[in-house]
C-alpha cells in the first residue's frame, strides 16, 4: 500500500510543483491516518522534495532548450550577439573620432 501510494504521488507531474508546506501537510495526513510511521513520513518528504527539485530542473532545461531552438528558427539575435555588435560600434566610433581629430 505504501509503495503504491508513493508511486501515485511521484507519477503525477503535479508532484514536481508541490510546495514543501503541501508535502509536509500530506505527510501529516498520512501519519495521522496510520498509513506511515514518522520515519517513513520523513523519508517520503525527503524523497518527494528531491524528486520535485529534479523535475523542476529538468523542466527548466527543457523550456530553455525549446526557447533557444525557437530563437534559432526565427533567426533572432541573441543578447550576446547584440552586445558584441554594440562593442564593435563603440570601437568604430572611437576609431572614427581619432581619425577625425588627426
Amino acid at each position: 500500500m505504501k509503495e503504491m501510494l508513493k508511486n501515485i504521488v511521484y507519477a503525477g507531474i503535479g508532484a514536481a510543483f508541490l510546495t514543501k508546506e503541501k508535502i509536509e501537510e500530506l505527510k501529516g495526513e498520512l501519519i495521522e491516518k496510520g498509513k506511515m510511521s514518522q520515519e517513513e513520513g520523513k523519508q517520503f518528504v525527503d524523497d518527494l522534495l528531491r524528486k520535485s527539485e529534479k523535475a523542476k530542473d529538468q523542466l527548466d532545461l527543457w523550456i530553455n532548450k525549446r526557447v533557444e531552438d525557437r530563437i534559432k528558427q526565427l533567426n533572432l539575435a541573441t543578447k550576446d550577439e547584440i552586445a558584441e555588435l554594440q562593442r564593435k560600434i563603440e570601437e568604430l566610433q572611437v576609431a572614427t573620432n581619432r581619425s577625425d581629430g588627426e
